[in-house]
C-alpha cells in the first residue's frame, strides 16, 4: 500500500485564518473566545463563543455569491485554496481523475436553516430562499471545492458529529492508500456561532455558562470544568501519495501513520465512563501503524471542557499508555472552543505543527487539576519535546470515535 504523507494545511478559526496565525496564536496563550457580538444574546443563558473572526471570503466569492454560499461553505473553499496554495500544487494541473475531496460538517449551514425558518413564520414561504438547500446540507462544502478544483476523484461528506473531520481524513488516507486517489483534500468545515445552536447545547447541559470570564470559561483537565465553549471554523489539509508527492518534488509536513476507528455502542451523547471505545480506537490505530504504546510521545486529546468526557478520555489513554512522563497531552480547545465538524481538522493541523516545532502548547485554564487524571497535561506552559508519532483524538455524539496516528516525516 501506498504511504501517505501531509503536503498542506489551511485554516479558519477563531484564533486566525491561516495555520501559522492559529498556532503563533495557541503558543502565545490567547484566547479566541469572548461575548457574542454577531447576534441578541439577551435571552440566551450562554453569551460567548469562540467566533471566526475577520474573515473575508472575498477572494472566492462575489458579493452576490457570498448571499447564496453558507459561510460553511466559504470557510471549506477558503481553507481548501489556501492548503493548496501552502502544498504549491495548482489544482488545475492535476489529473482531475486521480484528485479528490472530503470535507464533511457536523451540522452544515446553521444560519440558512435558522434565517429561512423565520423566513418561512414571518413572511411565507415562498419567500424561502431557493439556494435554502444547497446553501445547508452538508455535502456541499466538499461538491463546491471539487467544482472549483475541477478534481473528479472520490468526492463526499462524512457525518460523524465531532469525529467528522478526523473520519474525512480517515476516508482520504484510505482512498490513497487502496490506490483510488493520488492526491486528496480533507478535513471538515462548521459555522455554529448561532442562536438556535446555542439554546440547545444549553438546554443539554453542554456548555460553559461562565459567560463573566469568557478568555476562562473552557477548562479541560480542570476539576471545575462545566462544559464545552462553541466554536467554528474549517481546516483542510493535502494529502498524497509519497511516490505524488516526491515526484513533484512537495514539502512533507508530515506523515498520516494510522487511524483508527470505533463506537462507544453507549448512549447518544454521554461518553463510555470507561473510555473503551477510545481505547479499541487507538489501539486500531497502533497496530495498523506497526507501532507500541511507548513510541508515541504526545496526544492532542478531545480534550472538551466536559465533566465526564476528560476523565473517560484520560482513562482510556492511561489503559494504553499508562501514567508515564513521556507521554505529553493538551488541549486545544481551551483557546480555539469546540468546532464541532471542523475541531478535528483544526487540531490535526495543531498536531503538525508540534510535530514539525517538537513543541506542544500549554492547556490553558487548568487552575485546579481533576485528581482523575493522572498525565501530564502541559497546564499553562508550553512544553518543548522530543517526539516522532502523535495521536489528535475526535469523538462525536452517538459514540462515535476516530483518532490519527501522525509521524514526523
Amino acid at each position: 500500500m501506498e504511504e501517505v504523507v501531509i503536503t498542506g494545511m489551511g485554516c479558519v478559526s477563531a484564533l486566525g485564518n491561516s495555520p501559522d496565525l492559529l498556532w503563533d496564536s495557541l503558543l502565545q496563550g490567547k484566547s479566541g473566545v469572548a461575548t457574542i457580538d454577531r447576534f441578541d444574546v439577551s435571552a440566551l443563558p450562554v453569551k460567548i463563543a469562540a467566533a471566526v473572526k475577520e474573515f473575508d471570503g472575498s477572494e472566492y466569492f462575489s458579493a452576490r455569491d457570498q448571499s447564496r454560499f453558507s459561510k460553511c461553505i466559504q470557510y471549506a473553499v477558503y481553507s481548501a485554496f489556501q492548503a493548496l496554495n501552502n502544498a504549491g500544487i495548482d489544482p488545475k494541473a492535476e489529473d482531475p481523475s486521480r484528485s479528490g475531496v472530503i470535507i464533511g460538517a457536523g451540522i452544515g449551514g446553521m444560519n440558512t436553516y435558522t434565517d429561512n425558518a423565520v423566513t418561512w413564520g414571518t413572511r411565507g414561504p415562498t419567500r424561502v430562499s431557493p439556494f435554502f438547500i444547497p446553501m445547508s446540507i452538508t455535502n456541499m462544502p466538499a461538491g463546491e471545492v471539487s467544482n472549483r478544483t475541477g478534481w473528479m476523484g472520490p468526492c463526499f461528506a462524512v457525518v460523524s458529529a465531532c469525529a467528522t473531520s478526523n473520519h474525512s481524513i480517515a476516508a482520504a488516507f484510505d482512498a490513497i492508500r487502496l490506490g483510488r486517489a493520488d492526491i486528496m483534500l480533507a478535513g471538515g468545515t462548521d459555522e455554529t456561532v448561532n442562536p438556535l445552536a446555542l439554546a440547545g447545547f444549553t438546554n443539554m447541559h453542554a456548555l460553559s455558562k461562565r459567560n463573566d470570564d469568557p478568555a476562562t470559561a473552557s477548562r479541560p483537565f480542570d476539576k471545575d470544568r462545566d462544559g464545552f465553549v462553541m466554536g467554528e471554523g474549517s481546516g483542510v489539509l493535502v494529502l498524497e501519495s509519497l511516490s505524488h508527492a516526491k515526484k513533484r518534488g512537495a514539502n512533507i509536513l508530515a506523515r498520516v501513520a494510522a487511524v483508527g476507528m470505533s463506537a462507544d455502542a453507549h448512549h447518544m451523547s454521554a461518553p463510555r465512563e470507561d473510555g473503551e471505545g477510545v481505547r479499541l480506537a487507538i489501539e486500531m490505530a497502533l497496530r495498523d501503524a506497526g507501532i507500541s504504546p511507548k513510541d508515541v510521545g504526545y496526544v492532542n486529546t478531545h480534550g472538551t471542557s466536559t465533566p465526564l468526557g476528560d476523565v473517560a478520555e484520560c482513562s482510556a489513554l492511561e489503559k494504553v499508555f499508562g501514567a508515564s512522563d513521556s507521554l505529553k497531552i493538551n488541549s486545544s480547545k481551551c483557546m480555539i472552543g469546540h468546532a464541532l465538524g471542523a475541531a478535528g481538522a483544526l487540531e490535526a493541523i495543531i498536531t503538525v505543527k508540534s510535530l514539525q516545532n517538537q513543541m506542544i502548547h500549554a492547556t490553558t485554564n487548568v487552575f485546579n487539576k481533576d485528581e482523575r487524571i493522572h498525565l501530564d497535561v502541559c497546564a499553562n506552559q508550553n512544553t518543548s519535546h522530543n517526539f516522532k508519532y502523535a495521536l489528535s483524538d475526535g469523538f462525536g455524539f452517538g459514540g462515535q470515535n476516530s483518532v490519527l496516528l501522525l509521524a514526523r516525516d
